[in-house]
């Protein structure tokens, strides 16, 4: 386990930031609770200070997860975000996306989020921008990108895609009978 160098804290906050933005601040600048993120074979973990101490008692061998797992990076040192950061990114997230009851199910099974599934959008969404999707219940459902505008949305038709899927919570079912879970 070990901190980010400078060049892949430049990649994975340039990926957090897309999603919430100056944000990324609240996350690391906790005086009661400081958290920090550290680097386990490409992986990239959320965890507490007091925490991260403690595993630095534990062999770098015997180590697998500690934290909060965010994403990994790539071979070709791009960062991949993993749905698990999900509780996290909601809380902060700038642009919302909340789906109508019939739409969290067919998006849910991996599809593509459609304007007839569509409850509302938070303002001046721009298109290609990320998004985290929610049910009208305020529970975080997976998140996307952006395929068009807030403007652009409200003279599409029913049929159109809004949103492309990139990670929702049913990958945890989908992926169930996978011998390797990771990708």
């Amino acid at each position: 386990m070990r901190q980010l160098n400078e060049e892949e804290t430049k990649i994975f906050f340039e990926k957090l930031g897309e999603y919430i933005g100056a944000n990324i601040k609240l996350l690391i600048e906790n005086e009661e609770d400081p958290h920090v993120f550290r680097l386990i074979k490409n992986k990239v973990y959320y965890m507490s200070l007091q925490i991260a101490n403690w595993a630095t008692n534990v062999g770098k061998d015997e180590l697998l997860h500690v934290g909060t797992y965010f994403g990994k990076f790539t071979k070709t040192k791009k960062f991949r975000l993993n749905i698990t950061c999900l509780e996290i990114l909601a809380k902060y997230a700038k642009h919302k996306v909340w789906l109508k009851p019939s739409g969290e199910q067919s998006y849910l099974y991996g599809n593509h989020v459609i304007k007839a599934h569509l409850a509302k959008m938070s303002e001046n969404i721009p298109q290609y921008a990320n998004v985290i999707l929610f049910s009208l219940q305020e529970n975080p459902l997976g998140f996307g990108v952006a395929s068009r505008s807030t403007l652009q949305c409200k003279d599409l038709d029913p049929t159109a895609v809004v949103v492309f899927n990139q990670a929702d919570l049913g990958e945890y079912l989908r992926s169930e009978d996978d011998k390797n879970v990771e990708k």
